[in-house]
């Protein structure tokens, strides 16, 4: 076997910690994961699980595999407030990024994920692996193998170079949202 590595498990740990610093108030974070990758869906709740109890944090973990199960899973963050949202890597998540960002948005819910289209239509935050970067060492793999190259004989490669994208707009709302959540509710 060869081809690239993403690292998409491998950095949701630093994901998750830089979504802390955006949001320092947040307690409870909800892991959105999608069951129909379950091996992906595994080894990225068992990263962000440990790095959420070195840092203090509570992860809620929802699962969404369907446009209508993310309905419902933002129907669960209504009733359950938490104080962000954390996406799991997958592309079908990518796929489904607008209508991700427009539930975010109305439920003022801050989200972050592992690819910067989501961070591009509304998302607060993205860390991970620079795409185009990664299509090019795929691309360059591809030019390998038609030349004669033995897919046997080529390593299993990581993408170079990882990109941290904030979206100023977004951080502003979310941050201001995630701070009003974690105050006590007046009384009427």
């Amino acid at each position: 076997m060869t081809g690239v590595n993403l690292l998409s498990a491998e950095v949701a740990s630093k994901r998750l910690e830089f979504l802390r610093e955006l949001i320092p108030g947040a307690a409870r974070v909800a892991l959105l994961i999608n069951p129909a990758d379950s091996k992906t869906s595994e080894s990225i709740l068992r990263e962000v699980d440990t790095a959420a109890r070195a840092i203090g944090l509570t992860i809620e973990v929802y699962r969404a595999r369907t446009i209508g199960e993310i309905d419902a899973a933002f129907a669960a963050f209504a009733r359950d407030r938490p104080d962000a949202l954390f996406l799991g890597t997958d592309p079908f998540f990518t796929g489904r990024r607008v209508q991700l960002a427009n539930l975010a948005s109305r439920h003022a819910i801050p989200m972050a994920s592992a690819t910067r289209e989501i961070t591009d239509v509304g998302g607060l935050m993205s860390y991970g692996a620079n795409i185009p970067d990664a299509w090019r060492q795929i691309g360059a793999y591809a030019g390998r193998i038609l030349k004669g190259e033995k897919t046997a004989d080529l390593p299993v490669v990581q993408v170079t170079k990882l990109e941290l994208v904030v979206n100023a707009q977004t951080e502003g709302y979310s941050a201001s949202q995630s701070r009003r959540r974690s105050s006590p509710s007046p009384t009427r």
